[in-house]
Parts: C-alpha cells; sequence; structure tokens
C-alpha cells in the first residue's frame, strides 16, 4: 500500500469512529425539564414565609403540569403533588403552607430540596406524579429566607439534566407516598393561574 492510500484508509477509519462515537452520543434534555432549588428557615417562629412561583410560557404549545417533590435535608421525599400550569399563568405557592405543610413522616421541614419537574397533562388533568411524561416548558423562582436575620433574596429555580433514572426514582417515592401516607405527603397547589 503506498502512503497516499494508507492516509485515506487512516482518515477513513477516523472518520467512520467518530461518526460512530457521535451516533451513539445522547442528547441532554432541553432546559426548563427539570427546575431545583432550596429552602431554609421554613416554619421557624419569626422567620417570614418563603414562595415558589412557577409559569409555563408555552413552549409546549398548551397546559402542562408542574409535578413537585420536596425532600427533607436527609435527602427523603416528604411531599409530592402535581398543579395544572395554563400558558403565560403565574401560580405562587407558599413553602411553609403549600410545600411543607403535610409531610409523610409528621415531621415538620426547616429546610430541604424542591424539585419541580415539567410533564404533560393527562386527560387535561395533573394526577399525582406517580407516573409521568416529562416535557420542556416549566420556569421557577423561589423566595429565600437566609441566616439568623431571615433576609430574603430571590432566585430563578437551577435547570438540572433529568435522566430516565430520575425520573423513575420520583415516580416509585411518590407511589410509595400515595400508598403508604394515607393522604400525608401529598403537597397542595397554590395561588393563581
Amino acid at each position: 500500500m503506498n502512503r497516499t492510500t494508507m492516509l485515506v484508509v487512516c482518515a477513513l477509519a477516523f472518520a467512520l469512529c467518530t461518526g460512530s462515537a457521535l451516533a451513539e452520543t445522547i442528547a441532554p434534555p432541553p432546559a426548563d425539564t427539570l427546575k431545583v432549588d432550596y429552602f431554609a428557615n421554613a416554619n421557624t417562629a419569626g422567620a417570614p414565609d418563603a414562595t415558589v412561583r412557577i409559569t409555563d410560557p408555552n413552549t409546549n404549545g398548551g397546559n402542562i403540569c408542574a409535578s413537585i417533590f420536596v425532600f427533607d435535608a436527609n435527602q427523603e421525599m416528604s411531599e409530592c403533588c402535581s398543579c395544572l400550569q395554563t400558558p403565560d399563568g403565574l401560580q405562587t405557592f407558599s413553602v411553609n403552607a403549600n410545600l411543607t405543610n403535610n409531610p409523610l413522616t409528621g415531621v415538620i421541614l426547616s429546610g430541604g430540596l424542591i424539585k419541580i419537574v415539567s410533564t404533560t397533562t393527562v386527560g387535561g388533568i395533573c394526577p399525582l406524579p406517580t407516573k409521568f411524561t416529562p416535557v420542556a416548558a416549566v420556569r421557577a423562582w423561589a423566595t429565600h429566607i437566609q441566616n439568623v436575620s431571615y433576609t430574603e433574596t430571590e432566585t430563578a429555580s437551577q435547570d438540572a439534566t433529568l435522566s430516565s433514572a430520575e425520573v423513575s426514582r420520583l415516580e416509585t417515592e411518590c407511589s410509595a407516598i400515595n400508598t403508604d401516607g394515607s393522604g400525608s405527603g401529598i403537597c397542595s397547589c397554590g395561588s393563581g393561574e
């Protein structure tokens, strides 16, 4: 084989290997499918109530569900619920009254994590997120009650990658809350819309 032929063969082999590797790469899910935020100093005497605000910017072309999962500081799911979001509507949730008031264990949370997954409606409604189909179309902001002075800040909730393993885990844990909680562990939808 001459040098030119050898270079062409090597170039083709490289192109095939690179093309094969690119074909196996899975694109990450689009932004605005999973939002993550925290809460601190909730249900604390003298502290103001924090809020979470959620909207559907209509990037999906219709109503969506905001499937909400609340975790305690030990990474245990405490509450879950799903709330209808209409295009361009704004729904406000009280951290104290809507998201931490009905914990599975009966222990009212003071700090933890909130995950919001944008999901499709089922027959026009938002059932408990024990089985859901993610769709990119949610925006969220939260206020945070800081330190002992209880100063309040507000930030946009952060995008995070939503894996199929995470979807399965959220569905399973919310199903367990629904089965074992006898009504406890189900958060409530806020005001607005």
